[in-house]
């Protein structure tokens, strides 16, 4: 046996690893874009600040968040939406960390004169059972509904669930898009566009928000659960964490990490426990 071959050996075997252990002081995270947007860009930049982890954004949406995630492709994901098993039985093996709550928000172009939409008309539009702006009192405009492709997004699922409590309902439009990213740019250009997104991310865009039943999707009607269309968004791990995974967790819901949320304008999960009650009780047909 040649010694020193086998210690050489090892010597090269240790150089090929290195790259490997250098990794452990990164994290990567993608998933749900109004995640994203809400508050995992703000809350990443403070946590490699702090300490010099450096975490990857990368957006994706609710699906990738979550099956990424399973499959080990991702250190954390992000969803706005629950586990689909009966779907894909890999998400059965997520574990889904809630610490925000968002809101579902009604976006036009901001030269759109309609100011509030009642549950009832949004129904109408998706279904396809008003299609001109005039019947909402608006101009006599052809209506142009954007919606993300597919029924698992957390967007599309949502608005199924809270407005249609259907899972499969198909919604009348030819204006489909890949992310809520293009669907919020349609609606910043197009004065005939309608859609629905997060509103942390329709914060941030030059759009027109509306109220809904009456109520604006502000950070107050969120809180207290005067505004009906709320939802949790949730950091997504395997069933087992690493160190790196669990620090992370434990500083988003730290106090710090909820002063970051909350200066973002999304309320931080623990700040309105009562808003899981009502889901409880009441499901996604909140009043």
């Amino acid at each position: 046996m040649n010694v020193s071959k086998i210690i050489t050996g090892l010597a090269l075997s240790l150089v090929v690893i290195l790259p490997v252990e250098a990794k452990q002081d990164e994290l990567y995270w993608a998933g749900c874009g109004v995640t994203k947007k809400s508050f995992m860009n703000e809350l990443a930049r403070a946590y490699t600040g702090k300490t010099g982890i450096n975490v990857k954004v990368e957006g994706g949406g609710a699906t990738r968040g979550i099956r990424a995630t399973v499959a080990k492709e991702l250190d954390i994901g992000g969803t706005c939406r629950m586990t689909l098993p009966d779907v894909e039985k890999s998400e059965m093996f997520a574990s889904l960390h809630p610490v925000a709550w968002d809101a579902l928000a009604v976006i036009t172009h901001k030269s759109n004169p309609v100011k509030s939409l009642t549950r009832k008309q949004i129904k109408g539009v998706y279904s396809g059972k008003i299609s001109n702006w005039s019947q909402l009192g608006g101009p006599d405009l052809p209506i142009k509904l954007y919606v993300r492709r597919g029924k698992i997004s957390g967007v599309g699922y949502a608005i199924r669930q809270y407005i249609f409590k259907d899972s499969q309902m198909d919604f009348k439009t030819s204006h489909t898009v890949n992310s809520s990213g293009p669907l919020e740019e349609a609606c910043e250009s197009d004065p005939a566009a309608i859609g629905i997104t997060g509103i942390s991310s329709a914060r941030k865009r030059n759009v027109k928000i509306l109220d809904f039943d009456g109520n604006a999707p502000s950070f107050a009607n969120i809180k207290s659960g005067t505004y009906g269309l709320y939802r949790p968004l949730y950091l997504v791990t395997g069933s087992i964490q690493s160190r790196k995974v669990k620090d992370f967790l434990k500083f988003a819901k730290s106090k710090e990490g909820r002063s970051i949320i909350r200066n973002n304008g999304t309320v931080p999960y623990m700040d309105a426990p009562q808003l899981l009650t009502k889901l409880l009780i009441y499901g996604f047909d909140v009043k």
